[in-house]
């Protein structure tokens, strides 16, 4: 019924948004000639170094991935997904390719030997559990033969270690290229062992005012100029928008709240059938909770009893301490109003335990690693029980070591439980029973050492809910304010920031959205925005209305970037710190000298500061930071020297070498040569397809098709 009065109140809205949607696709198919193929009429959704990927195969992989990943991922992070995949694909195959790297039938043997998803199962071992080339060759012509479906699966997964077997050849090689020496070693090792201990002032570059450093346009050019590689740009937008949001007014809100109020009590009604005014009940008299609910609810009737815990509401403290059939509320909660009724109370309805469980030969649900006889486990149970109640002994440690069941791992613990749930004769002893109370039951799963943990009580509760929900007369104001609001900056879009701000209306901006990116700040997953301000035909300054999220947004394309290099204004907010920080360096060289440590801590404002057993691989100062240049300068000081004035990351420094200790020798540095050759050849898999990447020529259409 709920629902039904929310659907009437949208009536008139509804029918103004399918009749502007029908509007829409009458002129879309007057004004363009866009079939039911892609976008472009293309039919690759990109290349690499020339070599097309297949938008049809790429929609089947993708498909794949849908299937598998449910719901877990939207649209758009499957296609990166599945994009980069084939990117990685076909960059190491033309590799693989020039390389003539080949797969033979007993290399991929060897493989499936070595995936647990093959090796682990049972059908293709042997009598011993060992994986069995004969056995998985027979199963495959069995496939062939007589399950096709499972045949078809079995030759994308040869496809698939087919794939990973070349890749793996192909790195096998590139590490076989890497190596070290002792020698290497070695130096790595003092790298982390050699310590020095300094004395130092250092004169933060904050020290210096922002404001008292000039950087022109002119010298940020110059920088992008030097460093181009550091500003680099995809194809990026910006727009703005306004979001007119289908929200609730506090009228509507106190429409709701009435209603819920009204519900409470008994009311007159006109029976047709009788012919008669009858009364019907309210919520704090209705003896079917669960029909009154149905009826006049947005939640239904919650039948279970649940722990203090198990309620879900910031008012349970004021629901529990309530007397069976009294009520709390209304209160806010949620997005809606609602008035929650204790309907009963169990006094320790809820039970925590713990327990030790000896089963035998015979028993229920026994592991086939228990051998013993049921004599046997009820003499071990009582032994155990017998240790259980020693002042002493930690029940959790001695179920751990002891029991046979699946809670050993956790010490026992069962949990809570009500009254009902576990088998009879332990459900007995546990509810009959006062907390730390222990004894021994035996059931039909064998012997059972149990302790009473914890009681709780347990409430059963009824809430009347309703959703606070805009009304028609709210929706269609809004509807009204987005169309006025469309309507006036399409006219004057130039005059976009100051009509909203004549309308009270928030303006949001989100700059740089790249052309696969599809959540916005405010709105969520809107991918179709981000379409439409990547497609070529929308023009700078364009405007369009969304229907986004329960309400409309009204859309402006604000820039446009294209790929390549930034502009001076875009490389502002990476230029301007660095030069900034060459300026206050360069001031501070010019103006803050000193020869010890004492007078440049006088010229600067600073203090003499130290510290100790800093290394070249932990360049850490305290109260500074990361500083590798200065420490390692500190390295090259004799002791008792001290250092011109050096330009760290975080100041200027004048540094004092009190004390190096070099590392004690070793006999031999293998350990240390082996670690950093491991350490090399693990990075290979990403250096060296990185490295790849960089030099391809990568043409990516994603963002044409989805």
């Amino acid at each position: 019924m709920a629902v039904l009065e929310k659907i009437r109140q949208r009536t008139t809205v509804l029918i103004l948004i399918i009749g502007m949607a029908l509007f829409a696709f009458v002129i879309s198919g007057v004004f363009t000639n866009s079939g039911s193929g892609s976008p472009m009429g293309g039919s690759a959704i990109g290349s690499v170094n020339g070599e097309e990927i297949s938008i049809d195969d790429f929609r089947q992989k993708l498909e794949v991935a849908a299937q598998r990943a449910g719901s877990q991922a939207t649209t758009v992070q499957l296609v990166n997904q599945v994009w980069n995949t084939e990117l990685r694909r076909n960059l190491l195959n033309q590799e693989i390719e020039d390389l003539g790297i080949s797969v033979e039938g007993d290399q991929i043997m060897n493989f499936i030997k070595n995936t647990p998803s093959y090796s682990n199962q049972p059908e293709f071992q042997d009598e011993n559990g060992i994986f069995s080339e004969s056995l998985f060759i027979a199963a495959v012509a069995d496939w062939k033969a007589n399950n096709p479906y499972r045949y078809s699966l079995w030759l994308q997964d040869e496809l698939a270690i087919i794939q990973s077997a070349k890749e793996q050849m192909y790195f096998n090689l590139v590490k076989a290229g890497v190596g070290t020496t002792l020698e290497e070693g070695k130096f790595d090792y003092k790298l982390a062992n050699d310590k020095v201990d300094i004395s130092y002032v250092r004169m933060p570059f904050s020290a210096v005012p922002d404001t008292t450093i000039t950087v022109t346009a002119g010298e940020i050019e110059a920088y992008i100029k030097d460093n181009p590689a550091m500003f680099k740009q995809e194809p990026a937008r910006d727009i703005r928008f306004v979001y007119f949001e289908e929200k609730a007014s506090k009228e509507d809100e106190q429409a709701v709240k009435d209603a819920v109020i009204a519900l409470l009590s008994d009311i007159e009604e006109y029976n047709e059938n009788s012919a008669a005014t009858e009364k019907v009940a309210g919520f704090l008299n209705t003896t079917d909770l669960a029909a009154f609910l149905e009826r006049n609810s947005d939640s239904a009737y919650d039948t279970i009893y649940r722990t203090k815990n198990e309620i879900v509401t910031t008012f349970r403290d004021s629901i529990i301490t309530l007397s069976p059939g009294d009520t709390f509320g209304p209160y806010k909660e949620n997005n809606a109003y609602k008035v929650s009724k204790l309907v009963a109370k169990k006094n320790n309805g809820a039970v925590k335990a713990s327990h030790i469980l000896i089963s035998y030969v015979g028993a229920e649900r026994v592991s086939p690693s228990v051998t013993r006889t049921k004599e046997a486990a009820r003499t071990e149970a009582n032994r155990l029980l017998a240790e259980a109640k020693k002042s002493n002994t930690v029940f959790a440690e001695l179920a751990r070591d002891n029991s046979d069941g699946p809670t050993a791992s956790r010490g026992g613990d069962l949990g809570f439980f009500q009254d009902g749930e576990m088998t009879p004769k332990f459900n007995d002893f546990v509810f009959s029973n006062r907390v730390d109370a222990i004894g021994l039951v035996e059931t039909e799963f064998g012997f059972h050492i149990v302790r009473v943990d914890d009681k709780q009580d347990i409430f059963q509760i009824a809430t009347l809910s309703r959703d606070i929900a805009p009304s028609e007369q709210t929706i269609n104001t809004i509807f009204t304010q987005a169309t006025k609001f469309e309507m006036d900056v399409t006219e004057n879009p130039k005059e976009y920031v100051t009509i909203a701000k004549e309308g009270n209306y928030d303006v949001r901006s989100v700059n740089k959205l790249l052309a696969m990116d599809e959540n916005l700040p405010g709105l969520a997953a809107q991918r179709a925005v981000v379409q439409w301000a990547f497609n070529e035909d929308t023009d700078l300054g364009a405007i369009k209305r969304f229907n986004v999220n329960n309400g409309y947004a009204i859309v402006q394309l604000t820039a446009r970037y294209r790929s390549g290099t930034m502009t001076v204004a875009d490389a502002s907010a990476t230029a301007l710190p660095i030069l900034r920080k060459e300026k206050k360096a360069a001031w501070i060289l010019k103006n803050k000298s000193g020869n010890t440590l004492e007078s440049f801590a006088a010229a600067s404002g600073q203090s003499v500061e130290t510290a100790s057993a800093l290394s070249v691989k932990s360049p850490i100062i305290p109260g500074a930071g990361r500083e590798a240049f200065v420490v390692g300068k500190a390295f090259n000081l004799s002791e008792g020297a001290t250092s011109s004035l050096l330009v760290g990351e975080t100041g200027v420094f004048l540094v004092q070498l009190n004390k190096k200790q070099e590392a004690t020798a070793l006999d031999s540095y293998a350990t240390y040569a082996e670690a950093l050759k491991a350490g090399t050849q693990n990075s290979i898999f990403f250096s060296s397809y990185n490295a790849l990447k960089e030099t391809a020529e990568i043409e990516d259409n994603r963002a044409v098709f989805y």
